[in-house]
């Protein structure tokens, strides 16, 4: 006789990584998520909707890439949701969207209880710091398809901003300036090339470089910032036009997503210094700075478009909340361009 267990599917392993995680993903609820006995669906009180004139619905997907790869190398789980929440949430506040409720799923050849409550522990805690709420998830495992120490994680996440509040191209002015918010690290982008240059440098992850204060598989594993709640509390006091989270395709890709076609943002190379690890990564793998620039962040993970007289109270509200911040460059007559200003 066979079973699904031969067939290399833990029935019971799953049941078990779901108790492990039940307290972490509690730490995520907000007043507005109503419990499900059947556990089938997530349900949230759209009631809370009422308060709003015409609430638009934001929504978005995402995943966390080949970074996966490197937290399994490495054997760190518990901080790779977090870059998951980071990718979704922080998309949808963007367009002044306050997130509500986020789902995950996760894909392994084998389910460890413990290393999925890990994870999962992981997107609850993301979720706490973009003031959303974990309301299901899926774990799906699938032998043969992945190997038993394999995983990939996506989600989803909803969002709601007033119509009249929404932000984007159609509020930025000539005269506006761009901040720069800091990463903390890569975050979630570029991992594709930056195993390449592990692999072509014959580099280790325990490898303590000279240039890093810690081993460089802890500065590539260090969670995406989570920017939903410091976004939401600049847009409440100062005016802000327009956001841009920064991830692939660079700085100069996603922020001219966020220009009118009549506007450039005309950004200061001269205005920071990316972090050690960029330097690293460029110096081990020769990467031309083309390429840097369209691949990561370059210690620059979402940029607010503010107007001219918002700029220092914008940069005393960032520094109240611990965010590092900084002018970037400025909104100029162009044709919806970002660039960097020609050096002289």
């Amino acid at each position: 006789m066979t079973s699904y267990e031969a067939a290399g599917v833990d029935i019971e392993a799953g049941e078990r990584a779901v108790s492990l995680m039940r307290d972490k993903v509690a730490r995520s609820r907000r007043p507005e998520v109503v419990d499900d006995a059947s556990g089938f669906a997530g349900l949230f009180d759209a009631s809370a909707l009422l308060r709003y004139q015409r609430p638009l619905l934001a929504t978005s997907t995402d995943g966390v890439g080949t970074k996966v790869m490197l937290a399994q190398q490495y054997g760190r789980h518990d901080t790779i949701g977090i870059d998951l929440v980071g990718m979704v949430l922080d998309d949808l506040v963007v367009c002044g969207a306050e997130p509500l409720f986020m789902t995950d799923y996760i894909a392994c050849g084998k389910v460890v209880p413990e290393r999925i409550a890990e994870i999962v522990g992981g997107v609850a805690e993301g979720c706490r710091l973009a003031g959303a709420a974990l309301v299901g998830g899926e774990t799906a495992e699938h032998p043969g398809a992945m190997g038993p120490d394999e995983y990939d994680l996506a989600g989803a996440g909803t969002g709601v901003v007033e119509a009249s509040a929404m932000l984007g191209p159609s509020r930025v002015r000539e005269g506006d300036v761009v901040l720069a918010l800091a990463s903390s690290g890569v975050h979630s982008n570029g991992y594709s090339l930056v195993r390449h240059v592990l692999r072509e440098a014959s580099l280790s992850l325990d490898a303590d470089l000279p240039e890093l204060d810690r081993p460089l598989g802890e500065e590539l594993l260090e969670p995406t910032r989570i920017y939903s709640l410091d976004c939401l509390a600049l847009a409440r006091e100062v005016d802000v036009h327009a956001y841009a989270h920064i991830t692939g395709g660079g700085i100069e890709g996603n922020l001219s997503r966020s220009l009118p076609d009549h506007l450039d943002a005309v950004l200061d190379r001269a205005a920071w210094t990316p972090p050690a690890v960029f330097s690293v990564l460029a110096g081990h793998g020769r990467i031309a700075q083309a390429d840097m620039d369209r691949t990561f962040n370059l210690g620059v993970g979402m940029a607010a478009i503010v107007a001219a007289e918002a700029v220092d109270e914008a940069l005393r509200l960032l520094q109240g909340r611990y965010v590092d911040a900084w002018v970037l460059g400025e909104i100029t007559l162009g044709t919806g361009q970002a660039r960097y200003r020609q050096a002289r």
